[in-house]
């Protein structure tokens, strides 16, 4: 998948079927209309090989530049994890388009004329029932259809009982990762919820009673954090893939410690891995935090944790 950021010195495909949006997660939601793009897009690359699928995003997230003062947005996705995830859909190019005050400025005419045609020559538009652009977010699918002709292409919305019937939205998303409800999240996603981030140093405390951590600090703030406790995971390092389990949340048995940690405990796995970076797949939602009266009640409650966790991982 070619990746683009920006409009400008980037040469456009001769035929380009858009579908545009935040695409936060990437949920099965997303997939309807994407799977719908890239379908289109084979068929017309039987008349034309140089024609492209191509999804516009936007970063950062419209919400974050417009209302910076409102702390409460969680996202789903970085936009490394949101280029992963269409890259596997099978996208023709990715255009992530730097979103600012300016660029929120254009109205829908300028923004059509500049990206859709100028940019990208848009041959075809597929949008959602709900999708609205360009300043005020006055754009939306009557506009496009009623200039369809004026435009030089063609566009297609997919209804709303087609997306509805889904019963998905990042929202729902957010609220069952909120509650530990890990399973439902990822069959909305279909695929595991996945937090990224840097190995860094911790108490080492883990290693004393035989489960040494990594400690993941993650550099995004927006990234939605899910519920605290214990999760079965799997890790990816260096192209490998191991088995874990994760815990999210302050170590209350510790007494001092006031901030919140992701640390990860990779099974059978020994090596010094400070600064690497992880990708961690939550798989199932084990337990909640608990409190210990001493390291060692916490310890055999780690080894039936871990117990619990290869079950999961295993079956």
């Amino acid at each position: 998948m070619k990746v683009q950021h920006g409009i400008a010195g980037h040469r456009p495909p001769s035929y380009a079927i858009v579908t545009e949006g935040t695409f936060d997660g990437v949920h099965v939601g997303h997939r309807k209309i994407l799977s719908s793009l890239v379908a289109e897009a084979r068929q017309i690359k039987q008349f034309d090989p140089n024609a492209e699928s191509v999804v516009i995003t936007f970063w950062p997230h419209p919400r974050l530049v417009l209302f910076p003062e409102q702390q409460d947005l969680k996202l789903l996705s970085t936009l490394a994890e949101k280029t992963e995830a269409l890259a596997a859909i099978g996208i023709d190019r990715l255009v992530v388009l730097p979103f600012d005050k300016t660029f929120s400025t254009l109205t829908p005419e300028e923004y059509v004329q500049q990206i859709l045609i100028n940019g990208l020559n848009t041959r075809r538009l597929i949008i959602g029932y709900d999708h609205r652009f360009g300043k005020n977010r006055a754009g939306d699918f009557n506009f496009l259809k009623a200039n369809e002709e004026h435009f030089g292409f063609a566009v297609e919305e997919i209804p709303r009982q087609d997306i509805e019937q889904v019963g998905v939205s990042s929202t729902k998303i957010r609220h069952a990762l909120l509650q530990g409800e890990i399973a439902t999240a990822n069959r909305y996603l279909a695929a595991p919820y996945t937090l990224c981030g840097k190995v860094v140093k911790g108490n080492q405390l883990g290693r004393t009673i035989g489960f040494p951590t990594a400690n993941l600090y993650i550099s995004e703030s927006y990234k939605l954090i899910p519920k605290d406790g214990i999760y079965a995971v799997r890790v990816r390092l260096n192209q490998a893939t191991y088995n874990g389990m994760l815990y999210i949340g302050v170590r209350s048995t510790l007494g001092s410690q006031l901030e919140r940690t992701i640390e990860v405990n990779i099974f059978d796995f020994n090596e010094e891995i400070y600064d690497s970076f992880l990708q961690v797949e939550l798989i199932a939602y084990l337990r909640g935090e608990e409190k210990f009266d001493s390291l060692e009640s916490m310890q055999h409650q780690l080894y039936r944790d871990k117990a619990d966790a290869l079950r999961v991982l295993n079956f």
